[in-house]
């Protein structure tokens, strides 16, 4: 692809033919890369990219993750790395590597973890592109993109960017609010030819850390009638369960996934779904 005029990604004049021949030198060396994405925020997209990243590290596959939220990364905290910085070499950026899963954020690149990132569509995207293709990937069985919710600038530029073997996982709450938001990102995910692996419904009910039954909270459903509607398998229904949050609030996934059977049970099957 070459372009003229001002190029919107990286605000130079000319063609784009060495950094497109780049981006795909770094993308051919990664087998598979699935898109956990969501047309709503706040409905655990990026707990569930995170429990998927681990559990196939854990698997034995070579695997990274990129946090593409640049103004609410999550990554950070729930691999408890919030503390730390990625550092670069002359050859490139270098992923933090924690619990076997190769790790890039915008939040482990900006000195002040409380800091607005105020940037503009070109610039963000800019970022986006070096996050990409300036790391050091390596070879990878998988790459798992957690992507902000809604199908905005840094959306489209990334899917867009993602080329080869590549699937989306989308995540829902079973309200129709949800709902009504991933429709469209199914429909974003049709419009750019990007496969839909399946739907992962997540907080489907609250479960008691004292008695473990689980009791609803929301609507019941709305995940499997999302998953008929565009004619894709619902994957896994995640309970709301208080251990497992508490554990990826304090950065450890692996005691997560311990203390919360149900949810480790749940996610091995979106774990076969895309291996």
């Amino acid at each position: 692809m070459a372009c003229s005029g001002n190029c919107s990604s990286c605000g130079e004049k000319g063609s784009c033919e060495n950094t497109d021949k780049k981006l795909n030198e770094v993308l051919s060396g990664i087998k598979k890369k699935i898109m956990v994405l969501s047309g709503k925020g706040g409905v655990g997209k990026s707990s569930v990219a995170a429990a998927l990243a681990f559990l196939l590290a854990e698997a034995g596959k070579r695997v990274g993750l990129l946090d593409l939220d640049f103004h609410g990364p999550s990554q950070p905290t729930l691999f408890g790395a919030a503390h730390l910085r990625m550092i670069a070499d002359e050859e490139g950026l270098l992923p933090l590597e924690v619990n076997g899963v190769k790790l890039v954020s915008i939040g482990l690149v900006m000195d002040d973890p409380d800091q607005a990132v105020i940037w503009r569509g070109p610039a963000k995207i800019g970022v986006l592109r070096q996050l990409i293709e300036d790391v050091k990937w390596e070879n990878l069985d998988y790459l798992i993109l957690d992507f902000p919710p809604g199908s905005g600038d840094e959306v489209l530029s990334a899917a867009q960017m993602i080329n080869g073997d590549r699937a989306a996982v989308i995540v829902t709450t079973p309200q129709e609010m949800s709902m009504a938001d991933c429709r469209k990102c199914i429909d974003f995910c049709k419009k750019l030819e990007i496969g839909i692996a399946g739907i992962v419904e997540n907080m489907t009910g609250f479960t008691c850390p004292d008695c473990g039954h689980t009791h609803p909270l929301f609507s019941s459903g709305g995940g499997d009638t999302l998953a008929k509607r565009c004619h894709a398998p619902l994957l896994a229904q995640l309970p709301i369960d208080p251990r497992f949050m508490a554990c990826c609030d304090n950065g450890d996934l692996n005691a997560a996934l311990q203390q919360a059977p149900e949810i480790r049970k749940a996610m091995d099957k979106v774990l076969r779904a895309v291996e």
